[in-house]
């Protein structure tokens, strides 16, 4: 299938990974052709292109055989976790599947093998319309085609069910593409962790970026990692948790970074804590209240609101609230979480607002904006970083949290 390299991102062969490492395993070319039924002479060229691809020797030939390099090591690192992904689809689809068709059946079958297809396969479900995905792809639709019909056949159920209005995945096809997914954002981080071994951070890094992050942390912690690593590009998602949740479960997403949902852990998620914030009310520097002290619930009751929308973790602390005092919650006169449409809001009008100080921190340290002097017990929220249970996130991934951490520690101790 011949792609456009401008449109279809080049990845590391899967083929010439699975023979790098058998020969890592085995010790010998000769072994590994053994194991792999495969000509020695094309397991050593699978160890020659690869090398070429990735341009870094990956074995160091010795007189009692073949050793990983230190580059080697860390692709064989990232490589477990690429075949890992495609060993449990493999296993999930011959569950399936009839005994006979499955008895000898290999840890990852040859049609998961080929990279450029399932790239083609992510893309069409992307896409969900043939001709749209081969024009971004730069192929003919035949060609997409027949990808499609060799990895229907090697799962043995059918990908996407064909409509009047285009493909849509099915539900084993869903969970096909997600599999495929995590694969593929484990073997876009090889070129990454080479770079890293050889004293280098570089690579994208996609960052799930929740209303608390997006003002003062994370655009200091991307700061100073552009100014260190000038290698590092820095993507942020403003989408809904649901969506970004979706695509960290992906790899899509390498970390979330904002307040923390209860539920984390039991969805393959992991937690780490860096703060708690508690919640203020908000009001221009000039708001008829903004200079009264002892302010209660009760008596802001008739204000106008602007209030997160139902159903949110941030409204449901706010509902809380209220109920505890025993006052209604208001109803709101705008329901957004858009802090430039707060912000504006709350300049223009004599209109209130709950939310975390930090989210709006430079309008109340200029003096634009108040918080009014009122206690709202019980709305502490913990702030923290939301990663996979499993994978591990690439270098530059990893020096951005570190830099997250570092500012938070910093806002910490010049607190006390």
């Amino acid at each position: 299938m011949a792609t456009s390299p401008k449109r279809l991102a080049s990845l590391p062969s899967l083929a010439h990974l699975r023979v790098l490492a058998a020969v890592a395993q085995h010790g010998s070319a000769t072994r590994a052709a053994a194991a792999l039924f495969r000509a020695q002479s094309a397991v050593t060229r699978s160890i020659r292109e690869i090398e070429q691809a990735l341009g870094e020797p990956l074995l160091e030939r010795r007189a009692t055989g073949m050793v990983p390099t230190a580059v080697g090591r860390t692709v064989l690192d990232r490589n477990a976790r690429v075949f890992g992904e495609l060993e449990e689809l493999a296993s999930w689809c011959a569950a399936g599947q009839p005994r006979a068709r499955t008895a000898v059946a290999p840890a990852v079958p040859s049609y998961l093998l080929n990279t450029r297809r399932l790239q083609l396969l992510v893309a069409l479900a992307r896409h969900r319309h043939m001709p749209t995905a081969a024009h971004a792809l730069g192929i003919s639709q035949p060609a997409v085609s027949a990808a499609i019909r060799i990895l229907e056949s090697g799962a043995g159920f059918p990908l996407f069910d064909r409509t009047t209005s285009g493909l849509q995945p099915t539900e084993a096809g869903e969970q096909f593409v997600l599999q495929v997914r995590r694969a593929l954002n484990e073997l876009r981080h090889i070129p990454d962790d080479i770079a890293a071994v050889k004293g280098s951070i570089r690579g994208q890094v996609v960052v799930g970026g929740l209303p608390f992050a997006r003002t003062r942390i994370l655009p200091e912690a991307v700061a100073r990692v552009s100014r260190s690593h000038p290698g590092v590009r820095v993507v942020t998602d403003e989408s809904a948790y649901e969506i970004l949740a979706a695509d960290l479960r992906a790899g899509d997403v390498d970390f979330i970074f904002g307040g923390l949902r209860a539920a984390d852990m039991a969805s393959g998620f992991r937690s780490e804590r860096l703060m708690s914030e508690a919640m203020v009310v908000l009001a221009r520097s000039d708001h008829p209240l903004a200079a009264s002290k002892g302010l209660a619930l009760a008596r802001l009751g008739r204000q106008q609101w602007i209030l997160p929308r139902a159903h949110t973790p941030a409204r449901t602390i706010l509902d809380d609230v209220f109920a505890r005092a025993r006052v209604r919650t208001p109803e709101p006169a705008v329901e957004t979480a858009d802090l430039a449409m707060i912000r504006g809001l709350l300049l223009r009008t004599d209109m209130l607002a709950i939310l975390p100080a930090q989210q709006l921190h430079y309008e109340c340290q200029t003096g634009s904006l108040a918080v009014l002097d009122i206690a709202l017990p019980g709305t502490e929220r913990d702030i923290g970083l939301t990663l996979r249970t499993t994978g591990e996130p690439s270098p530059a991934a990893r020096t951005l949290i570190e830099a997250i951490r570092s500012v938070v520690a910093e806002m910490a101790a010049a607190a006390t």
